[in-house]
């Protein structure tokens, strides 16, 4: 079983895949090649069975960590007994010495390098290696290959380790001890397949090792302190928005552009429950959500991407788009890891995501607006690849919410129960003609749309907003409610506010920012909504719907209320500002996949919503306007 908190993780990454590792500096999540792949440490899902990388210290007094400024280096600095060493943890990421137009901006190396260093007195202890290949399924096979390097094998997968000291076989793993004095080194480096050293494994391999590690640190800190000066935002709450912004970027797939939900699968969303899904995939919902923080932040090369991983995995130009895709090829089915005990014991660990073959249409509207935000960035001039398709993707989009208009789906939440008219569905299918209409006019010359379609586009948005206010109100309870005809609250309601699909100071919308605030909330934190939706247990409340508040708050003019809520928020992260997918109202513990881009993404947009209300910064994004034009219900 694995009982460390959720909150004790950090993250580290490539923009192939990312580790996490916890507070005493156990690696004990990492799949590879890339964020989907098969996992080959696993203790965060099964401390037995599950492998990891852990640095055990001999008389541990004390625990610090931090990230170098600007950068997702993770920096831990342990005093013991005799002395202390400081761990410094990352995934080289080396820049382009020219950044293409298309593609990784920069070059990952296929690996993990753990730099301990004795800063004072002395420090003694080992490093412990046990990988456990295609999530621990596969036997692992142990090798030396001479000196200090070691090749594991298993399930038809090999890392390869290169350690300052010697690493001695140990059944399916291996041992490193070290004693150092202050100045004193014992760094380690895991490589995917072959990509560390020179290949022969001997002793001067080792020796090398320090030297190699400090260059590959400083080209790695250099990408991500040039990544980071080119955010736009100067706002207030910097250091947080910065830091979610590298989390996002951590999310993205270099050689792909995909940009996946969260970097784990099977962490527990109710504890007893069985809500452990596998969120290392494509949703359109998120990564459309993740564009519009990135454009919010200057960072317009990352939306490109996206559309780049797009184009390429949907060749149909948006006429068969998804709701889901993995990084290649198609998402894999739902499985479960029965091996595996879970977090805590709570079963059963998922791969793979039924709500792939889910309907959930609301991904046109969401789409829209991340691709309306993406072109006023780079004033309606895009690269040629995304300007030649672009009138046939808005035909596309705009068809799929044309017929999609009266149906019912699985909403936003994904419940696996009855499709329904959800009125968040039905909310952002208006924003998604909304902002196809304003693409469309932004050419004088209509080569997007005709005006005949334009006006059909408006008329039809005009129907489907009449429509949701009138039947999505429900006099009983006082409130817009999740379903045509349902008496069940819905935080996603809220969401629909953000985007403009509702009047933030119509009195309707004030008397259901009440009513959910009444019955979702649990302080400053809200459930999405209180129903059986056929699971077990009772989950967390979810996070990011608390920093929807936020944004309903601020666009009502209540700006002292949401900012002072804003406040408490970010101090519910972790000590270096991380979120999960939800928070315990009871404990205060994260729940669910970790770190969860949905999270950090609304962190981004409402610190950048609060300071476009207090005048110190501007953006043109939908989503984050300060006092949007109001629209009679």
């Amino acid at each position: 079983m694995t009982d460390r908190p959720i909150a004790d993780y950090a993250v580290i990454g490539d923009t192939c895949t990312t580790a996490l590792i916890a507070r005493d500096g156990s690696l004990d999540w990492l799949c590879w090649p890339r964020h989907d792949g098969p996992a080959v440490f696993l203790a965060l899902l099964d401390g037995e069975r599950g492998g990891a990388c852990r640095l055990v210290l001999d008389g541990l007094t004390e625990t610090t960590r931090r990230y170098l400024p600007g950068t997702n280096i993770l920096e831990t600095t342990f005093v013991t007994a005799t002395g202390r060493a400081v761990l410094t943890d990352f995934m080289p990421l080396h820049r382009h010495e020219s950044v293409p137009e298309e593609g990784p901006d920069g070059r990952a190396q296929a690996q993990v390098i753990r730099r301990l260093a004795c800063l004072s007195g002395h420090v003694s202890g080992h490093w412990r290696l046990r990988p456990s290949f295609d999530y621990a399924r596969a036997p692992t096979e142990v090798v030396a290959e001479g000196g200090a390097g070691l090749r594991f094998r298993g399930g038809g997968d090999s890392l390869r380790a290169l350690c300052a000291v010697a690493l001695a076989p140990r059944y399916d793993g291996a041992e490193g001890a070290f004693a150092l004095a202050a100045g004193g080194r014992a760094d380690l480096v895991i490589a995917h397949g072959d990509g560390v050293g020179d290949g022969d494994g001997d002793d001067r391999a080792a020796a090398g090792v320090p030297d190699m590690v400090d260059a590959s640190l400083a080209a790695t800190r250099d990408y991500w302190e040039e990544w980071s000066g080119r955010c736009t935002y100067e706002g207030p709450y910097r250091e947080a928005v910065l830091r979610s912004a590298l989390t996002l970027k951590l999310l993205t797939h270099g050689p792909s552009g995909g940009i996946v939900a969260a970097a784990t699968a099977g962490l527990p969303e109710a504890v007893p429950g069985n809500r452990n899904y596998d969120y290392r995939y494509v949703w359109m919902r998120d990564a459309s959500f993740t564009v519009t923080a990135f454009v919010n932040l200057g960072y317009d090369r990352e939306a490109a991407e996206f559309l780049r991983f797009l184009r390429e995995a949907d060749a149909s130009r948006g006429r068969d788009l998804h709701l889901m895709y993995a990084l290649d090829g198609a998402v894999p089915p739902e499985e479960t890891l029965n091996h595996l005990c879970g977090w805590r014991g709570v079963s059963p660990v998922r791969i793979g995501n039924a709500a792939a073959d889910q309907d959930q249409y609301d991904i046109y509207g969401e789409f829209l607006v991340a691709l309306h935000g993406y072109l006023e960035a780079v004033e309606y001039d895009p690269p040629v690849k995304v300007n030649d398709h672009l009138p046939e993707a808005l035909g596309h989009l705009t068809d799929h919410i044309l017929r999609a208009r009266h149906a019912p789906d699985h909403g936003l939440w994904e419940m696996r129960t009855e499709k329904r008219q959800s009125l968040h569905t039905k909310a952002m299918l208006w924003v998604g003609l909304d902002r196809a209409v304003q693409i469309a006019r932004s050419d004088p010359k209509h080569r997007l749309a005709d005006p005949a379609t334009i006006e059909r586009w408006e008329a039809a948005a005009a129907e489907i907003r009449a429509e949701y206010h009138a039947r999505g109100w429900n006099p009983t309870r006082g409130a817009y409610t999740m379903a045509y005809g349902a008496d069940d609250l819905d935080a996603a309601v809220l969401r629909a506010v953000l985007f403009n699909a509702f009047d933030p100071h119509d009195p309707r919308v004030a008397k259901t920012l009440e009513r959910i605030s009444e019955e979702l909330g649990a302080g400053d934190l809200l459930y999405r909504y209180r129903i059986d939706d056929g699971l077990e247990g009772d989950e967390a409340t979810f996070t990011a719907c608390a920093f929807w508040r936020v944004g309903c708050l601020t666009l009502a003019g209540r700006t002292d209320e949401a900012t002072a809520l804003f406040e408490r928020l970010l101090t519910r992260g972790n000590d270096l500002g991380l979120f999960a997918e939800e928070i315990d109202a009871e404990s205060g513990e994260q729940r669910g996949n970790v770190p969860q881009g949905f999270t950090h993404m609304a962190v981004i947009n409402h610190a950048v919503r609060l300071a476009a209300t207090g005048g110190e910064t501007r953006t043109d994004e939908p989503d984050c306007q300060a006092e949007p034009e109001a629209v009679p219900a």
